[in-house]
């Protein structure tokens, strides 16, 4: 008896697990399923097309193909494409995503899906034509994936790819621009790849070098081995000169830098060295060394020169001034003898006299000039009072003054003036533009001083007068020595040097000298000087070196400042100023190393600090601070009597917070200390609230 019902029931349980086996298909969300009918017309849009495209399958089942779905400008192409491969038409009505698969090819396209709503979506879609059991279509499959992560994975590795050939172009263009012959090697010495300047250098072309002993292109092959295992060994090699030869034998000698590179794994891959061709600088070396030999010669010469010169005008001296310390002697005992000389006698005895002094001052005004010229004038320059030396010279030149009837001014206010001079030097030039302003006036005529603040910290002394003043031409032969400018043939006694010492010495103090002059009216001559500030006036009291700890003020914090100088001088100075303060401690250190180790037991709030020191000077006694962790947070002022600008700009630039000048001015001292002291207490509150 046939049992015709289990099979039955195990058919139906068969076609049931295909049935829900399509279904799980159809509703995997992370693939579209699209499919049509046999006209292209969409029959089942699946979860995983809804989700991509953003459409309701209600809304594509029976009213759309695929076509609709995708780009138009993608279809058309698509279109043109599909004419130029088949050369026929296409199916009537047949949408033209399935125009292959109807002709039986699984095609599998990448296109634009467009989106509800306008979005598009990159795809890779898989088309194919559904069969009956008899092989006719009645319908057709689209499997779609979503390529955008794909795309843009591809777009950034095209970027990626492009990068690497931009800069591959421009590492290469930078070793070819390089004026250096550049190479790389092995680890064996063979050349991996040149520049044109390592083609230039040889003769020879980048084919023929590379796969090369490096060492062949040496006059010394030993000595260009040598340098390739020395760099091997120690890393690099820095200024070793060879000489190159070229296929034609030419010599060049060249210096040689290299250095081992490395791939990216850390593993030693062999050498890049670069040749400089130091021919040029080679012929320049030898041709200065021969000048520097002309030039020692000649400047033993000149020594020599000047030492005889220095000599002669010492014996000049002595010799000139033996006997005209006797003619000066005697006519001055003449002229105060008794009985008093006839009046006779006493014009003669005053001609001795006036050529006397006349002649003293010729010989030291030669002598001046030629300790100028030589460079063995001694200066002193320091900051000094030049309205103390004014009114010195007031008083000298009255005299001649009254002498000649010319009425003189000093315009010099009642404010101190102070510049940077040699005070000797200083009154020297006064005397010569006074003396000038009065022997070369007008009878009853005015002369004038003046002084006046200018531009660059300098200051300006004017000497005017009312005489027949200087005509262009005169101008340009002023300064000039023995130039009279006319004058020699006058009455007016002169040597025609005392303007050109003048213009050297104010020179020499660091100033310059001019002159505005008009014909028949009189002539200004001025020169400027460095200003200064006054020396401060230090207590008589002694005071002690070591620290003292100030009464703070009620509920105010102390603070502690350490000053590190050696000078007894400015450590008391600074203790009178920091008594005015009730809220600092002062420390005081002698020299650079025991400043370092106050700071690092007392950890200070601030630190000022002297430049000259002895030992360490305090440059690299802050630059010790700085490195110590400890300390490095500590604002160190700098206080220096290094008042040079490039000395300031080099301190600030080695690290100090602020720079300050000796002699110090104590406003900006105050100011200078605050600002330091603000600046540490926000230090401290920042470092505060990073343990916190």
């Amino acid at each position: 008896m046939t049992q015709p019902e289990p099979t039955s029931t195990c058919h139906l349980s068969s076609t049931l697990q295909t049935d829900v086996l399509q279904r799980a298909i159809f509703d995997n969300a992370h693939f579209c399923y699209i499919a049509t009918d046999a006209a292209g017309i969409i029959q089942i849009f699946n979860v995983g097309a809804e989700r991509m495209l953003g459409y309701d399958g209600h809304e594509m089942v029976d009213a759309a193909t695929p076509d609709h779905l995708v780009d138009p400008d993608e279809i058309s192409a698509r279109m043109h494409l599909l004419y130029a491969e088949l050369h026929t038409d296409f199916p009537s009505g047949l949408p033209t995503l399935l125009v292959r698969a109807a002709r039986g090819v699984e095609d599998i396209v990448e296109l634009t899906f467009v989106c509800k709503g306008g979005a598009r979506l990159a795809a890779s879609v898989s088309i194919s034509a559904l069969r009956d059991g008899s092989g006719v279509i009645i319908g057709y499959l689209l499997i779609g994936t979503d390529n955008t992560k794909r795309k843009l994975a591809e777009a950034e590795q095209a970027l990626l790819d492009q990068r690497l050939r931009d800069q591959q172009f421009y590492t290469r263009s930078l070793v070819e621009s390089n004026i250096d012959a550049l190479m790389t090697c092995d680890q064996d010495g063979i050349i991996s790849d040149v520049n044109h300047q390592m083609v230039l250098l040889t003769g020879h072309s980048r084919e023929q070098l590379i796969g090369t002993p490096f060492k062949t292109y040496f006059v010394e092959p030993g000595l260009a081995e040598a340098a390739i295992r020395r760099v091997l060994h120690e890393g690099r090699v820095m200024d070793c000169e060879l000489i190159a030869v070229d296929h034609d034998g030419v010599q060049t000698p060249v210096s040689y830098n290299a250095t081992t590179y490395h791939d990216s794994s850390g593993q030693l891959q062999g050498v890049f060295a670069a040749a400089r061709n130091i021919a040029e600088r080679k012929q320049l070396e030898q041709t200065l060394q021969e000048k520097n030999v002309e030039l020692e010669l000649a400047r033993a010469t000149a020594e020599k020169a000047n030492l005889a010169k220095s000599e002669f005008l010492s014996n000049m001296s002595h010799e000139l001034r033996t006997p005209l310390n006797a003619v000066l002697g005697f006519a001055q005992l003449m002229e105060t003898a008794t009985p008093q000389p006839s009046p006779a006698q006493k014009l003669s005895i005053e001609q001795i006299l006036k050529g006397g002094w006349y002649l003293l001052r010729l010989i030291n005004e030669i002598l001046d000039l030629a300790m100028i010229e030589s460079g063995k004038l001694a200066m002193e320059l320091e900051p000094m009072s030049l309205t103390d030396v004014l009114k010195d010279c007031q008083v000298m030149i009255a005299p001649q003054a009254t002498s000649r009837n010319v009425d003189i001014t000093f315009a010099i206010g009642d404010t101190p003036h102070y510049v940077y001079a040699d005070r000797t030097r200083i009154k020297q030039v006064m005397i010569n533009l006074l003396s000038n302003a009065i022997k070369y006036n007008r009878h009853h005529g005015q002369a004038s001083v003046r002084c006046e603040p200018v531009s660059g910290g300098r200051l300006r002394v004017s000497v005017s007068d009312t005489g027949i003043g200087l005509s262009p031409a005169q101008l340009l032969q002023l300064f000039q020595p023995f130039n009279r400018l006319g004058q020699e043939v006058g009455s007016t006694e002169g040597t025609g040097i005392g303007l050109v010492v003048t213009k050297q010495l104010v020179e020499l103090m660091g100033g310059a000298i001019g002159v505005d002059s008009v014909v028949d009216t009189g002539s200004t001559f001025w020169f400027e000087l460095i200003t200064a500030v006054a020396e401060v006036a230090m207590p008589d009291e002694a005071l002690s070196i070591a620290g003292v700890p100030l009464s703070a003020a009620p509920h105010a914090a102390l603070r502690t400042l350490l000053y590190v100088e050696d000078n007894s001088a400015n450590v008391k100075l600074v203790e009178q100023l920091i008594e005015r303060r009730s809220d600092l401690n002062l420390l005081v250190a002698l020299d650079g190393e025991a400043g370092i180790a106050v700071a690092r037991g007392s950890l200070p709030d601030v630190i000022l600090m002297d430049v000259n020191l002895p030992g360490m000077n305090g440059v690299d006694a802050m630059k010790v601070l700085r490195a110590d962790p400890r300390t490095a947070h500590i604002p160190v002022l700098a206080v220096s009597a290094n008042a040079i600008q490039n000395d300031i700009d080099q301190g600030l630039k080695a690290g100090f917070f602020r720079y300050l000048t000796k002699p110090i001015k104590i406003d900006e001292f105050m100011l200078a200390l605050d600002i330091a002291l603000d600046f540490a207490a926000s230090q401290s509150f920042q470092q505060t609230e990073n343990t916190l």
